[in-house]
């Protein structure tokens, strides 16, 4: 599952410091890894009587010229407040091309290392599809029922005779844009390109929030983004190149659990695609990813053993707790249980506890990464009831490599439900040596879904691309 930095930026003013203010003054790129190697940009302009201002792009995310709230330069220090969404960076200029600091956000520290560059390194994408495209590609915006919220969308029509086979594309967790961008990638982009050159009306959308969409998603859960869902799909059925009897869903991880949700209430779909979908319980889903991930930064058996049984533990006092304050003390107390059970370095290697100041440290941490709305309505879903309700067509696919989504047990979970529905057709396949994104991985850690330029791999377009061309046209 994917996680991603909400990013903002800032008007800067400048006090009496160490460094001239012409040493601020320019591009300054750093690495944020929040889960995902994030970059992050800093163009700093001088506006003259003592003021900079400044703007703040991620490349990876697909955002430019973000306008910023408060930078102000003590000695040789640097302070940004991103009021708008409670983060804060703090970093000291230790030559004239390097600010070293710490970002922080909702109560949770990354390094932020900044370096001045002339210019920005553009990522090479060879698979986004560039303009002319041989096929209509046109923006569009629509709205919810009471018009309280709006959707900025792209779809994407065959040239030729319609009507024809129809889909909409469903992001994963944590706010993405139409192309589901990420690391510089956009996924999304290249499986619509793909599939309306073979036939396919195709509808991708940003989430609420993002883009040209709007719509609160602070207090947001996944049975909203069901809902937003549902609306682009009667937006797709409204269009008169779409052929109604073959309206379907492509959902990639969150996404592929939203399209069984949204499939099992509605009776007009035809068919879905599940892409890394959860298959078994999220409470399991989420030991099984802490645990491989673990895994792929080199950590013990024994300590990856330990370490989960906490993180379940964890899980289910997050369920439980009726308030903050009862999270709080609930986390404290299995934290301390569970150290009692285990020696000092296990601890502190898994945790980095190793007195009460890092202990709390460590809570407050956990309990900021898990106690949102969006989180513990997520932790609390079960696959199984919406995929034993199906009717439609299925293919559901997932890369051997895959850490966010762990192939075998969700796979297995995914084709048990299926074989207790009514869907008569449907497919269960795992895809060799793709990842969580299906790039065909090296080190197949999530940090290498930036340094990879394989966007998405060939095996896993022709698989999607071949079934709906078998079970759809």
């Amino acid at each position: 599952m994917k996680k991603y930095l909400l990013l903002t930026t800032c008007l800067m003013s400048i006090g009496v410091n160490a460094f001239s203010q012409a040493n601020f003054i320019g591009t300054w790129q750093g690495k944020l890894n929040v889960g995902i190697t994030i970059t992050a940009v800093f163009n700093i302009t001088d506006e003259g009587n003592g003021v900079l201002s400044g703007t703040m792009d991620s490349p990876d995310q697909g955002k430019k010229g973000m306008k910023c709230s408060n930078v102000k330069i003590k000695a040789d220090s640097l302070f940004i407040e991103m009021n708008k969404i409670g983060g804060l960076y703090a970093g000291k200029m230790e030559d004239a091309s390097h600010i070293n600091g710490i970002w922080n956000q909702a109560g949770r520290t990354f390094p932020l290392n900044l370096e001045k560059v002339a210019k920005v390194a553009e990522l090479n994408r060879p698979q986004t599809p560039k303009p002319p495209f041989d096929y209509l590609s046109e923006d569009v915006i629509y709205q919810n029922a009471d018009k309280s919220i709006q959707y900025g969308a792209t779809i994407t029509i065959p040239k030729g005779k319609g009507p024809f086979p129809a889909l909409v594309l469903i992001t994963g967790s944590g706010l993405q844009n139409r192309d589901e961008e990420i690391a510089g990638h956009k996924p999304f982009a290249v499986i619509a390109d793909y599939l309306t050159k073979k036939g396919y009306v195709v509808l991708r959308v940003d989430d609420r929030s993002m883009g040209q969409s709007t719509g609160d998603v602070k207090n947001a859960t996944t049975a909203d983004f069901a809902k937003d869902v549902n609306v682009s799909m009667d937006y797709l059925k409204s269009r008169e190149e779409v052929n109604k009897k073959k309206l379907g869903m492509l959902g990639h991880s969150e996404g592929g659990m939203i399209a069984p949700i949204l499939a099992s209430q509605r009776k007009d779909i035809d068919f879905i695609v599940l892409m890394a979908g959860p298959g078994e319980k999220i409470t399991k889903l989420m030991q099984a990813q802490t645990a491989a991930i673990m895994e792929s930064k080199g950590m013990g058996k024994e300590a990856i053993e330990q370490y989960t049984n906490l993180y379940g533990n964890l899980m289910q006092v997050d369920l439980t707790a009726k308030d903050k304050t009862e999270l709080m003390e609930k986390m404290t107390k299995a934290v301390d249980e569970w150290k009692g059970k285990n020696t000092a370095e296990l601890v502190a290697q898994t945790t980095g506890i190793y007195d009460e100041q890092s202990e709390k440290g460590f809570v407050d941490e956990f309990a900021a990464g898990i106690s949102g709305v969006w989180f513990k309505y997520f932790l609390s879903c079960d696959p199984g009831p919406y995929l034993r309700k199906l009717s439609c067509k299925v293919l559901a696919i997932n890369g051997s490599k895959d850490i966010q989504v762990v192939s075998a047990p969700n796979l297995a979970g995914i084709k048990a439900s299926l074989a207790k529905s009514k869907s008569k057709i449907y497919e269960v396949k795992e895809l060799p040596g793709l990842n969580h994104l299906f790039q065909t991985c090296t080190k197949c850690t999530v940090e290498e879904y930036g340094e990879l330029e394989e966007t998405m791999s060939p095996l896993a377009l022709q698989t999607i691309g071949d079934w709906l061309d078998k079970n759809v046209k």
